[in-house]
């Protein structure tokens, strides 16, 4: 069960505390640090993947623990960039843009609800590959504000973020409506 491609999501989960500790402390040097270990886990996303794949080694345990160390990762990151901090002089998520922020969660929640309720069904919900481009927005996008956060004189960095995190949502919404629609043919 503990196989590399499996370790490596597990230290995605465990990397998730390390990263809310230092985004709770709004330092630029505490952002620079959590953007290089933010590269890591999502260099790991793509390699745990990968590496099951390549070995043969795709496991229940990997398919069970992939999905939710993505979910748990995003919407920690998206938490604290949303939580105010007065002494933080980088406008991080705010306004607006939380409008953005709360669509990916909601929609993670939603395929998460509709994923439990569809698998005694034995009905497939699989990655779109419109989804993994969502993740891929949206891995950018929250690297681009916590980057922000390390270089706030570099204001394109944040917007470059909020660019992406708004089209992370649009395609959140195009994703979890086709989803939905998979999993409406099999209610009452």
């Amino acid at each position: 069960m503990l196989t590399l491609p499996n370790i490596l999501t597990l230290s995605r989960i465990l990397a998730v505390p390390i990263l809310v500790f230092l985004l709770w402390r709004p330092m630029p040097l505490d952002y620079g640090i959590t953007f290089v270990l933010y590269c890591i886990v999502g260099i790991t996303d793509y390699f745990d993947g990968y590496l099951a794949r390549a070995t043969q080694r795709i496991s229940r345990l990997g398919q069970f623990l992939d999905p939710i160390a993505d979910k748990i990762m995003v919407a920690a990151v998206l938490i604290m960039l949303i939580s105010s901090r007065k002494a933080n002089p980088v406008p991080e998520i705010g306004g607006l843009h939380i409008i953005a922020a709360l669509v990916i969660l909601l929609r993670e929640i939603i395929v998460s609800g509709l994923r439990e309720f569809l698998g005694p069904l034995n009905v497939s919900v699989p990655v779109s590959r419109l989804a993994k481009w969502k993740t891929t927005f949206q891995l950018v996008a929250l690297g681009a504000l916590i980057l922000g956060g390390a270089f706030p004189a570099q204001s394109w960095v944040h917007d470059a973020g909020l660019a992406f995190l708004w089209a992370a949502a649009a395609l959140t919404l195009v994703t979890g409506y086709d989803y939905l629609r998979v999993g409406l043919k099999h209610m009452d």
